[in-house]
């Protein structure tokens, strides 16, 4: 029996699977819509499947909602102005505390390492990008705009203190989630050819 991938490779129809990871780009602007608590359960259900050394679940996500988004655009403003030294100016400080505001939901993806013999940090923390980046790709699949937003602000004191993160959790960044415009402006991405990526090991 031929597998999807195959007959995809012999010209067959790709499986819906495969389309919607092929066709999945970052949308850097979306609408006010967002998804409710409940749309999302199944959605983070089905992303725990992802591959977890020790079944440890080294995760957790936190949305922010409404003000909860202009805390964290606070929280960015001290953390700049910590690192620094120096007091930003009225706009500088304005422009930065907006950024959270550009989706009207955020999902905050935490690292929570756990006690294990059999899983270093860094599988732990590979898991949490899994989940991360797969409810990423249902979120698209179910008709969402997506886009993994990071950056220094994710280690500092600041943003860890709003989002409670414990000494064994770190921030992994947020997904902005939100409807797509009419006249979507998806980030581009280049094809690859799989055969510069994908290399056999001499018997």
């Amino acid at each position: 029996m031929s597998s999807p991938i195959s007959e995809a490779a012999s010209g067959a129809a790709p499986s819906a699977v495969l389309t919607a990871v092929r066709d999945r780009r970052s949308q850097p602007s979306v609408t006010a819509e967002a998804p409710s608590h409940s749309e999302l359960l199944p959605l983070v259900e089905a992303a725990a499947s992802v591959a977890d050394h020790g079944i440890l679940r080294p995760w957790r996500l936190i949305e922010l909602r409404g003000n909860a988004r202009q805390r964290l655009g606070n929280a960015f403003v001290a953390a700049t102005e910590q690192a620094s030294g120096l007091r930003l100016d009225d706009e500088k400080a304005a422009a930065l505390a907006a950024k959270p505001l550009r989706a009207s939901l955020l999902i905050a993806i935490v690292a929570a390492v756990k006690p294990s013999i059999k899983a270093p940090e860094w599988e732990q923390d590979a898991a949490a990008a899994g989940v991360a980046h797969t409810l990423s790709l249902l979120l698209a699949d179910a008709g969402w705009g997506v886009f993994w937003r990071s950056g220094g602000h994710t280690r500092s004191a600041p943003v860890r203190e709003l989002h409670g993160l414990a000494d064994n959790e770190k921030l992994m960044g947020w997904l902005y989630v939100g409807g797509i415009p009419e006249n979507p402006k998806a980030a581009s991405t280049q094809r690859i050819d799989p055969e510069e990526f994908l290399t056999v090991l001499t018997e």
